[in-house]
C-alpha cells in the first residue's frame, strides 16, 4: 500500500505567494501551514493566503497554532511556557486558538493543531482540569468549523496522551504524530507510541532526532536531518502503512540555515518517495 504524498510543514511570514513558490519549487504540492503567535489574522492575510491558495492549486491539510511567549530551549522551558499549561496565558491562548480555527476555515482548511504543552498526569489536578476544558471548547468551536483539533506529540507518554483525549471526550479530537518528538523530550519509543495512539492520528510529521544526553534531566535531544537520527525512518514509513494511514507525510525541518534547511528538505523528500510506495 502506497501512503500519501510527501508534504511539508512550514510557516507563515513571509509573502504568501512567495512562501507557496519556494516550497512547491521542492516537488511539494501540500502540507501544514504555522501560524506565528504574533501574526495578525485579519481580512488582508485571511484574502493573501486564499489567493495564492487558489492560484497554485496547493492543498493545506491542518493550520497549526503557535503563541506568543513559547520556549523551546529546553524541558524547563518548555514545561512553563509551551501551550496551554501555564496559568497566565490560558485566556489568551483559548482566544487566540479559536481565531486560528476561524482563519483555517476561511481557507478551506479541514485541522487545526497546536502543542498544547505537558499534561499533567494527576487526572484530579485543577491544570488538568482546566486544560481538559479549554480543550473540550476549542474542539466544540472547531467542530463548528468541521474542523479536527489535532495535540501534537511528544511533552508526554503515549498512554498520558491517550488517557487525556479519552477524558476530553471529543470526537474531533485527533493527534499530529511527530516521531522524532518522542525521542528528542524522551518519552518513549515512537513506534511503541504510534501503535498506543493509532486510533486517534489524523496526521503526521516525518522528522528526525536524537535522544537527550543520558541522565540529563532538562535538556532536549538534537533534531537531525531525516534518516540521521534515532527515530528509523523506514521502521515509521512500515509502521504507518501498517496502521492503515493515508494522508500526506509532512516534512519538518527546524532550523536556522535557511539554505541547509533547503538541502535537507530535497533529501528528505527523496528518502520518503522511495520508502512510501
Amino acid at each position: 500500500m502506497a501512503l500519501g504524498p510527501v508534504g511539508l510543514m512550514f510557516w507563515a511570514g513571509r509573502d504568501p505567494a512567495e512562501t507557496l513558490r519556494e516550497v512547491e519549487s521542492l516537488g511539494i504540492e501540500t502540507g501544514q501551514l504555522g501560524i506565528p503567535g504574533d501574526m495578525k489574522l485579519d481580512e488582508a492575510a485571511r484574502q493573501a493566503w486564499r489567493t495564492a491558495l487558489d492560484d497554485t492549486g496547493f492543498r493545506l491539510v491542518t493550520v497549526f497554532a503557535a503563541y506568543k511567549g513559547e520556549n523551546y530551549a529546553d524541558i524547563p522551558a518548555v514545561q512553563s511556557t509551551v501551550g496551554f499549561i501555564p496559568r497566565n496565558t490560558r485566556e489568551e491562548r483559548e482566544r487566540r486558538t479559536l481565531e486560528v480555527s476561524d482563519f483555517a476555515a476561511a481557507l478551506g482548511v479541514p485541522g487545526i493543531a497546536c502543542h498544547i504543552g505537558f499534561v499533567p498526569e494527576d487526572p484530579h489536578s485543577e491544570d488538568r482540569k482546566a486544560v481538559v476544558g479549554m480543550v473540550r471548547r476549542v474542539c466544540d468551536h472547531a467542530a463548528n468549523n468541521g474542523q479536527t483539533f489535532a495535540l501534537e506529540t511528544g511533552q508526554e507518554p503515549a498512554r498520558v496522551l491517550v488517557d487525556f483525549i479519552r477524558e476530553v471526550d471529543r470526537p474531533n479530537l485527533r493527534v499530529n504524530f511527530d516521531p522524532a518528538n518522542m525521542i528528542l523530550y524522551g518519552t518513549g519509543d515512537p513506534i511503541e507510541a504510534l501503535d498506543e495512539v493509532a486510533p486517534y492520528v489524523v496526521s503526521v510529521h516525518c522528522k528526525d532526532g536524537d535522544w537527550p544526553p543520558e541522565g540529563n534531566r532538562t535538556a532536549l535531544g538534537a533534531e537531525r536531518a531525516l534518516g540521521e537520527g534515532a527515530v528509523g525512518i523506514e521502521r515509521f514509513i512500515s509502521k504507518l502503512k501498517a496502521i492503515g494511514f493515508e494522508g500526506p507525510l509532512n516534512i519538518e525541518r527546524e532550523i536556522e540555515d535557511r539554505r541547509q534547511r533547503l538541502i535537507d528538505i530535497r533529501r528528505g523528500a527523496a528518502l520518503l518517495n522511495r520508502l512510501r510506495m
